[in-house]
Order: C-alpha cells, then sequence, then structure tokens
C-alpha cells in the first residue's frame, strides 16, 4: 500500500495516540518513525509502532512518561527518560543538546531510562537541517560476544554522524556495528531466504546462513574486534556514563516485554556556525563532495557514493510519490488508530 508522507503521519500520530501517548508525544514520535519510512529503514520505521505498543499494557513501556531534562553545566545535560516512548525521548534528549550547542558551541546529552529510539539518521538530518553536526549513539540488548568469547555480553549499539551541508545535501551515516542489523536477520526469516555466513554464528559460534540459527545464536561485528571495540565504547557512552543499563544489564524486550529496559543514549552536538559562516561551510562542504565523487570507478555501472545518499536519494522520492509500506502493517496501524 502507498501512502503520502502526510497520510503515513496522521495513520503514525493516530496509532501512537491509540497506544497511549498523549497527542504531542504521538506526533514527536511520528516524526521519527515515519522519517525513517521515507529514507526507507522500514526495519526501524513505522512497523516499531507495533512492537512498541505491545509492551505498553505490560507495563515495559510508560506511554505518559515524565521525561527530566537536568542541565548538570553549560554544556551537558542529563535526560532521564522514565521509560519512556524511545522516540519521544531521543526527541527531547536531541533537543536538549541542541540547545546546549546554541549557547556553547557544543552540546551532550547523556539519557538513562529509555527504550529502542528508532534509526539514528532522523536525528542527524534534523540537526543537519538547522547548522548542526551530530554524533549520536545508543546501547541495545545484548546479541555480540567479545572477541574470543562463546556468549552474547554486547549490544549491536548503532551510532551515527551527521554533517550539514548549507544549500546542498547533508552527510549523514547512521550504522549498527554488527556486520547487519538482527531485523534484516529476521526479514530473511520471514521470506525464507538464507543468509550470507558472515552475517552471524549459530549458538556454538559456528558461522551459518540459516536466519534461525543465526535469531539463535551471535551477530558478527563489522571489522572483526575493532567492530567488537567500537561496541563496547558505544555502551560505555550510552550505557555507562548516562547511568542507564549496560551489556547484560539491559532487559530484552523480546524475552521479558514487560519489564524496563533502561536503553541509555547519548546525543552530541556541535554548532557549526561558531566555526565559520554558511558560505564558508558551504565551500568546503562542496569542495569535499565533488573530491569524493569524482574518483574514478572500479566498475562502470557503481557510482562512487557519500554516507547517506541513497536514503536521501529515497527520501525525495517517496515524498514526490508516497511510501510503501505492508498491507498488514496498514491494517494493524489502522487498528491501532481505532483505539484513539
Amino acid at each position: 500500500m502507498k501512502l503520502s508522507e502526510s497520510e503515513l503521519t496522521a495513520l503514525a500520530r493516530s496509532a501512537l495516540h491509540g497506544a497511549g501517548l498523549g497527542k504531542e508525544d504521538a506526533a514527536c514520535a511520528a516524526s521519527i518513525l515515519v522519517t525513517a519510512d521515507l529514507l526507507g529503514l522500514h526495519t526501524h520505521g513505522t512497523s516499531r509502532i507495533v512492537s512498541y505498543a505491545e509492551r505498553v499494557p505490560l507495563g515495559g513501556i510508560a506511554p505518559r512518561a515524565a521525561i527530566s531534562v537536568e542541565r548538570v553545566a553549560p554544556a551537558l545535560c542529563r535526560v532521564d527518560g522514565a521509560n519512556g516512548m524511545g522516540p519521544v525521548v531521543g526527541q527531547r534528549a536531541l533537543a536538549a543538546a541542541l540547545d546546549c550547542a546554541r549557547e556553547a558551541g557544543i552540546g551532550a546529552a547523556f539519557v538513562r531510562a529509555s527504550n529502542h529510539f528508532g534509526p539514528i539518521a532522523p536525528y542527524c538530518l534534523i540537526a543537519a537541517e538547522q547548522g548542526f553536526a551530530t554524533i549520536i549513539g545508543s546501547n541495545a540488548t545484548t546479541t555480540i560476544a567479545p572477541t574470543g568469547g562463546a556468549e552474547a555480553r554486547l549490544g549491536n549499539s548503532p551510532l551515527g554522524f551527521g554533517l550539514p551541508h548549507p544549500g546542498g545535501r547533508p552527510i549523514i551515516l547512521d550504522m549498527a556495528l554488527s556486520v547487519v542489523a538482527r531485523a534484516k536477520i529476521r526479514d530473511a526469516l520471514k521470506s525464507g531466504r538464507v543468509i550470507p555466513e558472515t552475517w552471524a554464528t549459530d549458538a556454538q559460534g559456528r558461522a551459518t546462513t540459516d536466519p534461525r540459527a543465526a535469531l539463535d545464536g551471535f551477530l558478527l561485528p563489522i571489522g572483526g574486534y575493532k567492530g567488537y571495540g567500537l561496541a563496547l565504547i558505544v555502551d560505555l557512552f550510552a550505557g555507562l556514563l548516562s547511568g542507564a543499563a549496560y551489556l547484560t544489564h539491559v532487559e530484552s524486550w523480546s524475552e521479558h516485554p514487560e519489564r524496563p529496559q533502561n536503553l541509555g543514549h547519548f546525543f552530541i552536538a556541535i554548532d557549526t556556525r561558531r566555526l565559520g559562516n554558511p558560505e564558508w561551510l558551504a565551500e568546503r562542504m562542496a569542495d569535499f563532495v565533488a573530491i569524493v565523487h569524482d574518483t574514478p570507478r572500479a566498475e562502470a555501472s557503481i557510482p562512487v557514493r557519500l554516507p547517506g545518499e541513497m536514503e536521501l536519494d529515497t527520501l525525495k522520492r517517496n515524498r514526490l510519490e508516497g511510501v510503501v509500506i505492508a498491507d498488514d502493517l496498514h491494517t494493524q496501524l489502522t487498528a491501532l488508530a481505532a483505539r484513539a
């Protein structure tokens, strides 16, 4: 089913409101999840509303959380998500980091007591459109074993970066620290496809092409031990420094949907206008982009791209033509919206 951006936004807002969120918070969360769908990040878009909503009546997510922001230093905030819905907590934390950066040139918000907050790219895009560069990360349920280990102790923690480009398109890198996100393995299982053996191992740590065995085993980190090291550092920033849960203290929302996850995030924002005026940045970014794009191609049919370009192309196309969502998802969202 194809919906316009406004139609999907209205449906997402109503579904979130039907799940128990107030109208303002529903709009806040919908903006992140709809942007994810527009970017083509469907595994982290409006499809997540259904799983979020399932946890609300169980007590796993507080639909009307009293989120608090504490300014602990001129450029530093601590955000307590009060077990609220992740995209709502994430939006509040991003706003806090941007407020700090407007005043001090750089700002950071460390978040505790949150939940899955969607993909990072929409937050980077929001910030970039206002002239801010960002570094954003979150911890996650354990799915990765430390290098040399035979038991999951680390989450597939996402990490993202965003750079504004006045008059052009921002550069956005949003990646999990495994070779692929767990959601892609779930999609492969649903569609009956095998997976590359570089994606995950089974429960005994052996490479597998069976998505079911992979879901019972461990995700493989990018770059071997280097990816393990990055995942560890993201959890130190997002989980340990924020006061949230970390490593095996993070609750699994699939195994215990009724328990608060106490996820942690961090948002670091830099006001690029303190480094130079928009014209200065536009000129340097245009030159930077041109150097990369002008790289001779190894394969004539495969262009050299910058991070985020494919997603931004998809965003532009979907805003013009509408975004396709699965029929069953439309049915589920409509049923949630009916509760409102």
